[in-house]
């Protein structure tokens, strides 16, 4: 589908700012890949085989019976004794002597002796979850090392695993807010400013009371009396940040209302609905793309301040506002500050960057060459 040439020319002011452009194709690539966090980081394999046939432990739910255990439970594939079931095949030796019979599978094919038909698995790149709980050799947190690349925290979780789940829960947290509260606010100030009168009137009362309302505080009462969820949080969120952008919206359209254009398309009879969609909110763009970079960045450092208060999301989330906390906590890690700092520092430099040129992009006096 072809571009108009408005939007033509909107695409080339982006694209000649290289910091904006440059960002945003780092940005999407960061967050398509915490998209697969599931196939990057954890401790379910991608895939195993077992006596020929193929098994996708991080899609589906296989018990130890299914690889000739005992348990109906679901398997532990990071137990020696699974991994013996699984490459020699279900051999009862794997019970006597788990890890000589697993080295000997994996050398040879063979178990006590015996051919056998040799299975495998196949872990992702990170053979940890956001929640699992590992094995260490000393006290946690442990220093980056070959197997956990950017150190564990104090309850013995892989950090880098955490900030891939951390990362995307946060951006799609701050992205979902940010499109509902755009839309909420945008038609109140698109109404307010378009009809004006009695009516902005009364919505201006409305949102300097709702404004003067402290956010945080009743986050934390609700959060007191109710389990705090994801999609509760961000009610709560869209609840008391809707306000956000209606000064801005009901400041184009109170101005844009008296154009010409406007005035002469109501007297032709246009719906109001048309006018105001089609012909005055186009003027309201610029000032809106200026605020949204605002509304994003302080979404995710809300979510992290919540979070690093122990408000915000259930301690079963992975969250990077609690792995601030634990680098508050543990001055004798500073991996965890260290972590913590760059992703934050990271993410919301390219998200200003990507909205500094999207607001440049749809400024009508901006031409970039």
């Amino acid at each position: 589908m072809a571009l108009s040439p408005l939007n033509q020319r909107r695409w080339r002011n982006f694209k000649a700012n290289r910091r904006a452009y440059w960002s945003l194709w780092l940005f999407l690539f960061l967050y398509g890949i915490s998209l697969f966090a599931e196939v990057l980081a954890n401790d379910r394999p991608l895939l195993v085989s077992y006596k020929g046939e193929l098994h996708t432990p991080f899609l589906k739910f296989y018990p130890e019976t299914a690889f000739g255990g005992d348990f109906k439970t679901e398997a532990k594939y990071s137990d020696v004794e699974v991994q013996c079931l699984i490459y020699a095949a279900g051999s009862e030796a794997c019970w006597d002597d788990p890890e000589g019979v697993l080295a000997e599978a994996k050398a040879s094919g063979t178990a006590a002796g015996e051919p056998v038909q040799t299975g495998w698995i196949l872990w992702p790149p990170i053979p940890y979850k956001f929640n699992t709980i590992n094995d260490l050799d000393g006290p946690a947190p442990s220093a980056p090392d070959a197997n956990h690349w950017l150190g564990t925290d104090d309850t013995a979780r892989d950090v880098l695993a955490r900030v891939i789940y951390g990362f995307r829960l946060s951006v799609s947290f701050a992205l979902i807010v940010t499109l509902i509260t755009s839309v909420v606010g945008i038609a109140a100030g698109a109404v307010q400013g378009y009809f004006g009168g009695l009516i902005d009137l009364i919505f201006q009362r409305v949102i300097e009371l709702w404004g003067a309302t402290p956010t945080l505080y009743v986050i934390i009462i609700v959060g007191a009396i109710f389990q705090m969820s994801v999609w509760l949080l961000i009610g709560l969120m869209v609840l008391f940040g809707w306000t956000s952008l209606v000064g801005v919206v009901r400041a184009e359209f109170l101005r844009a209302r008296n154009f010409e254009y406007v005035r002469a398309a109501r007297a032709l009879g246009v719906p109001d609905r048309v006018i105001m969609v089609r012909h005055v909110l186009p003027n309201a763009m610029v000032a809106t793309l200026t605020m949204l970079p605002f509304i994003i960045t302080g979404t995710i450092g809300s979510l992290a301040t919540l979070d690093f208060l122990g408000f915000g999301l259930p301690q079963s989330a992975p969250s990077l506002g609690e792995l601030t906390q634990q680098a508050k906590q543990n001055l004798q890690a500073p991996w965890l500050g260290f972590t913590a700092f760059f992703t934050f520092a990271i993410m919301l430099s390219l998200l200003v960057f990507v909205f500094e040129g999207v607001r440049d992009a749809f400024d009508p006096r901006k031409t970039f060459r």
